[in-house]
């Protein structure tokens, strides 16, 4: 039976899965996450959810959460909605259980490391990837691999000073709901029809935006940004903002070869786990 890579994405709401068999993802699924039941009911549930994979010849599992980890041990220090799930041996259970090897990072990391291995992000050896959605998360690729800082903490921009807030604040669903009342799928609709002060938030948005990108290019000088998340959908509506907010950058050689792109994976978190079990040996941590 040919080998696979199972991946999940570890949320506060669901559990998803998915394996990879010859390069090609298959057979997702998902359940409810038990998010405020007792650690080791959570951890049964996810065995369980494992466990339902194993007609597979299960070669190594990937794991993503929204929360810090200590890759090396593969503990989950806290998981975002998940109170009961905090300093949590996670690789370690699972493997005594199913005696298979376990990796473990933040999300974020797992979007930048599945879009260079399956994505757009293949052609190039340092990419940043960003997620834009309820939230801000960003990981980072170095010369091909994964760089996941201290804790899986590398790339966290969202919580970085700006204005009178955080980049979180500007550049995700948080800006629409903070400014404009609304979700940004519901502006963005807006925006398609003409509705002047949805094409103006999304203007500003993009602004905003370009400015994290900056900072991204500051630091790291990396040839692309890859997008992430539901946002990214309405990436016409501010893309003429952000290019004019990237303008300003003060090293034009580097934004003349620098490429925006956006992630085209329907499944980038699961993509992104089990990318991991091929190449968290050789991620550089520090």
């Amino acid at each position: 039976m040919e080998k696979a890579i199972l991946g999940l994405d570890i949320g506060g709401t669901g559990i998803k899965g998915g394996v990879l068999v010859k390069g090609h993802l298959e057979d997702i699924r998902s359940i409810p996450t038990p998010a405020h039941e007792s650690k080791e009911f959570i951890l049964e549930t996810i065995a369980l959810f494992i466990e339902s994979y194993l007609d597979y010849d299960i070669a190594g599992i990937g794991i993503g959460i929204p929360g810090l980890v200590d890759v090396e041990r593969g503990e989950v220090l806290g998981l975002a909605n998940i109170p009961a799930f905090q300093h949590v041996e996670l690789a370690k259970f699972l493997q005594e259980r199913f005696f298979k090897p376990v990796f473990i990072n933040n999300d974020a990391n797992c979007f930048a490391i599945g879009v260079h291995k399956f994505g757009v992000g293949k052609p190039f050896k340092n990419l940043v990837g960003i997620t834009l959605g309820t939230g801000v998360g960003g990981g980072i690729v170095i010369n091909g691999h994964l760089y996941s800082g201290m804790f899986s903490a590398a790339g966290e921009w969202c919580s970085a000073p700006y204005l009178e807030h955080n980049f979180e604040h500007y550049c995700s669903g948080k800006f629409f709901h903070a400014y404009y009342q609304t979700k940004p799928k519901a502006m963005a609709k807006r925006a398609r029809n003409g509705d002047p002060e949805a094409i103006k938030a999304f203007e500003e948005y993009g602004n905003h935006l370009g400015e994290l990108i900056k900072h991204i290019l500051y630091a790291l000088a990396p040839e692309a940004v890859v997008l992430g998340g539901s946002i990214r959908k309405s990436y016409p509506l501010f893309e003429a903002s952000l290019k004019k907010s990237l303008s300003t950058f003060a090293y034009p050689t580097v934004l003349e070869h620098v490429k925006i792109l956006l992630s085209e994976l329907d499944e980038t978190a699961i993509h992104g786990a089990v990318a991991l079990v091929d190449l968290e040996p050789e991620v550089v941590n520090n």
